[in-house]
């Protein structure tokens, strides 16, 4: 069962991979900001996973984030993602980012919990279309 307040907090170290330059979301070497946002949808599916049902899983819906600060390469991020709402199948998370330097990112993220099966028989149905 989700519930309120569950957590879960995952970590880098901001490799070159990891850039604006290398994602192709700018041209300098700091961590992209979807390199920021995978990381908070990590720590947010993580969060939860441990309490669906077998069968299910959760995609993510919803991302808003601001950007609040650049990361060089070298240097660890954390993301954490806190439920904060449930409403049926749909959860909602408070999603920050840090570096050793302070708060980097912050905003809300939305999941929606599926049945595996029944959602990629749907998706890849298109491919019939």
């Amino acid at each position: 069962m989700i519930e309120l307040g569950m957590k879960y907090t995952t970590k880098i170290i901001v490799e070159e991979k990891d850039t604006a330059k290398s994602v192709g979301s700018g041209t300098l070497l700091v961590l992209a900001t979807p390199k920021m946002i995978a990381l908070m949808e990590e720590a947010a599916y993580k969060a939860i996973e441990g309490a669906l049902e077998e069968g299910t899983s959760s995609v993510g819906t919803l991302m808003n984030v601001k950007h609040l600060s650049a990361t060089p390469v070298d240097m660890e991020v954390c993301a954490t993602a806190t439920v904060t709402g449930v409403d049926g199948r749909r959860v909602e998370f408070l999603v920050e980012a840090f570096d050793e330097a302070g708060k980097i990112g912050e905003g809300t993220h939305e999941r929606f919990i599926v049945t595996e099966n029944k959602f990629v028989d749907k998706t890849y149905a298109k491919l019939n279309k």
